[in-house]
């Protein structure tokens, strides 16, 4: 292993993994880590063959079928993989629609079909995106998302804000006569409750608005076999559809229709996106696991639960864009690793609990739990170094010293300084923690953290021998949840 100063891997000079604070009293030796050895080559391995194949060991669809795991292939554009030129060509062709005739966008998901299309439209448009003019958005639609609760109050209130913002935009900034709406279901099964709830409330009171003409684009699942309902509607309907491909589960699809739909329809550099995935996954074939970004941060975690009791896993993204990265990796530790069985049949009860936290908000929230709390912890800092914003402090009230004082600060230096007292904070007391970088806000540096958080999982998966692909557990309260609905 590498001294305590050289501990970061670098992927260019895009991305940086930087895992020392993962060493030293109370927390990993480095014999602990190498002890892993064989397992993480064994891991190492069994990607490699996903990767060739397709296929996970033991792994099958909900209803006990073999079915291929495909993420891996996604940042590649060809003729064989679930991304082909054609599927690419057509998603541009969407957004130039949106750009060129299109009002606004409802996306409609959960889950899968809804984090990872967030952590895009934060990063990339952010939350104050419909207070701006069209030409400040560059003529891109307004942009909703919806579908991700169940309950009467959410739809209304959304039901509510496009009546009003149309209303309010017939005779200035349309691209028509009336204001043009695009709804977006997104459920690879079709069937979503939360998703086709919402979508059909929606499209019945909009299509009913006298200033709206409504239009559908359903992403899902098209083969017939699998037989969605959404696909069947938007058969009957002659809407334009994307297809979800099988084998590419909704915590693995931020590089495929379901959140590509998003990035096309916000303009998003579609083909950075995926050449930062593609730059990480070559990064990430090496057998060498102490050189591999995402096998050595399997490792480690695996590792400090394992030897350490670390049950708990806090991802902290230090600036509010970053909050929906938190929120989609929950998601993607959770369903994945959080499982009861190894792929042997054995009850092992597995995982650690994910936790979104936003730096430096939740340093006021949950940074004393982290700090002086149960030692059962990993903390996760995400940052990005080139923010493409810039505020710094004037004077406005030399009368008071206390507050004059800041006079000239930059706010990105004093973020990047909470982060680093955090760190070292937690350092000093023996915590474990470690640090992404990313150099600037842009599609390829996602790319690459994207694909990097991924791959991570699928390597522990092989570390724990369970199947990181499935979710079984979820299926308990949707048997309960039809059964209380009477459908």
């Amino acid at each position: 292993m590498r001294t305590a100063a050289e501990k970061c891997i670098k992927v260019g000079d895009s991305f940086a993994f930087d895992y020392g604070t993962m060493f030293g009293k109370g927390r990993l030796t480095e014999d602990e880590v190498e002890a892993l050895a064989p397992k993480a080559e064994a891991a190492a391995a069994a990607v490699a063959a996903l990767r060739a194949t397709g296929r996970a060991k033991a792994h099958k669809s909900k209803d006990g079928t073999d079915e291929p795991v495909l993420f891996t292939r996604l940042p590649y554009i060809c003729e064989a993989g679930p991304n082909t030129p054609a599927s690419i060509a057509a998603l541009c062709d969407l957004g130039a629609h949106c750009l060129r005739s299109v009002d606004g966008v409802v996306f409609l998901g959960v889950g899968g079909s809804y984090l990872g299309n967030k952590v895009l439209f934060n990063l990339f448009c952010g939350e104050g995106w419909n207070s701006l003019s069209l030409k400040e958005r560059g003529g891109r639609p307004y942009i909703f998302f919806g579908g991700n609760n169940l309950g009467a109050l959410p739809n209304e209130l959304l039901l509510r804000e496009i009546k009003a913002l149309a209303k309010r935009t017939v005779g200035a900034e349309l691209k028509g006569e009336r204001f043009r709406l695009l709804l977006v279901p997104i459920s690879k099964s079709g069937g979503t409750l939360e998703t086709l709830t919402a979508f059909s409330y929606l499209f019945e009171k909009l299509s009913a608005e006298p200033q709206i003409d409504a239009e559908v684009t359903a992403v899902t699942d098209l083969r017939e076999e699998a037989a969605s309902p959404l696909a069947r509607l938007a058969a009957l309907k002659g809407w334009r559809t994307f297809d979800i491909k099988e084998g590419v589960g909704g915590r693995f699809s931020v590089f495929h229709a379901p959140g590509l739909v998003t990035a096309a329809v916000i303009g998003c550099d579609i083909e950075a996106l995926l050449r930062g995935a593609r730059d990480m996954d070559a990064a990430c074939k090496t057998k060498d696991w102490r050189r591999n970004p995402a096998l050595l941060n399997a490792c480690l975690k695996y590792a400090a639960g394992c030897a350490h009791g670390c049950d708990i896993e806090v991802f902290m993204g230090y600036g509010q864009c970053l909050k929906a990265v938190g929120e989609w990796y929950v998601q993607l530790l959770a369903e994945s690793l959080g499982k009861r069985c190894d792929r042997e049949g054995r009850q092992v009860f597995y995982g650690r609990t994910p936790i979104a936290a936003v730096g430096s908000t939740d340093m006021h929230a949950q940074t004393q739990q982290h700090q002086d709390g149960r030692r059962n912890k990993v903390i996760q800092f995400l940052q990005i170094k080139d923010s493409l914003a810039e505020a710094v402090l004037g004077a406005p009230f030399p009368e008071l010293p206390d507050i004059a004082k800041y006079a000239g600060l930059n706010l990105n230096e004093a973020l990047e300084a909470a982060l680093f007292a955090n760190r070292e904070a937690l350092d000093n007391d023996g915590r474990f923690s470690a640090v992404y970088t990313l150099a600037r806000r842009d599609e390829y540096c996602l790319g690459l953290l994207l694909c990097f958080l991924m791959l991570s999982i699928a390597y522990e998966g092989e570390l724990a021998d369970v199947d990181a692909y499935d979710q079984p557990g979820v299926e308990a309260y949707k048997k309960i949840i039809k059964r209380e609905l009477g459908r």
